[in-house]
């Protein structure tokens, strides 16, 4: 087979969406996983009649241990050129007031079945010799810590350490296989319905941030930042001490919330 595949989670919706009509363009061939698969059938019928493409749809909640491994069995003796690991949620709230389960839940998603899916992809892509991987964080991997929001930016902390890491194991080891991730900033997708947030800045499109991370992998940049002004939001933000930050991103994170306390 000489059409490259291309496996992405959290493909129904926002950034995974717009990776799948990306690469469908390209005329790769989609793997597409994400919890609804109503979306998931539409998307894939909707790229396959417009480019041509094969598409296998493979729904599943990544917060489920049980669909996680039936997801990898399903996918055993696949051949992933492109791994786009893209499936994750926020909560937004304070740490004493936000739902447990939903934390939990997102916690299971966005770094238990993130650190899985990565490395059975990548011990996949070893064997084959070839291969990339992109796994989506969050500019608020970058940053020291996030008041109202800090279960979620704990969990893109991780991704973007463990990416780090590994990216360095493999350059240190020769290895056939460039890993990277995405970290941006606010993007106008569904994620803030889920999350219960209104952002405080202007969100940038699907289209854009896909755009600015396929220019990034091209280059095979390890951290990937969308946009001229969350890259220089991310640079200068390690200029501030963090006891001045934290009050700054507090003030920032209430006015998602609508709770500005500050203004009394």
């Amino acid at each position: 087979m000489n059409t490259k595949t291309v496996w992405i989670t959290g493909a129904s919706s926002g950034i995974g969406q717009e990776f799948a009509r990306r690469y469908a363009k390209l005329g790769f061939r989609l793997i597409l996983t994400a919890r609804r698969k109503d979306r998931l059938d539409a998307l894939a019928a909707e790229l396959s009649a417009k480019h041509a493409i094969p598409c296998r749809v493979l729904p599943a909640d990544l917060a489920s241990d049980a669909e996680c491994d039936a997801l990898c069995a399903a996918l055993a003796d696949e051949r992933i050129d492109f791994f786009i690991n893209n499936a994750g949620f926020g909560a937004c709230g304070s740490f004493l007031e936000t739902d447990p389960e939903k934390e939990l839940s997102m916690l299971r998603v966005n770094v238990l079945a993130m650190h899985r899916l990565f490395k059975f992809v990548l011990k996949k892509m070893e064997v084959q010799g070839f291969g990339a991987i992109l796994n989506v964080a969050s500019s608020a991997g970058l940053l020291p810590g996030g008041p109202y929001m800090a279960g979620y930016y704990a969990s893109k902390a991780y991704v973007v350490s463990l990416t780090r890491g590994v990216a360095e194991e493999l350059r240190e080891q020769h290895s056939p296989v460039y890993v990277c991730a995405l970290c941006p900033g606010p993007v106008d997708t569904e994620f803030n319905d889920r999350a219960d947030v209104v952002f405080a800045l202007k969100g940038i499109s699907p289209q854009l941030c896909v755009d600015e991370a396929m220019r990034g992998m091209l280059r095979h940049k390890t951290i990937i930042v969308p946009s001229a002004l969350m890259r220089a939001a991310t640079t200068v933000q390690k200029l501030v001490p963090t006891p001045l930050l934290m009050p700054i991103m507090a003030r920032q994170q209430k006015r998602k919330l609508g709770k500005d306390t500050f203004r009394r």
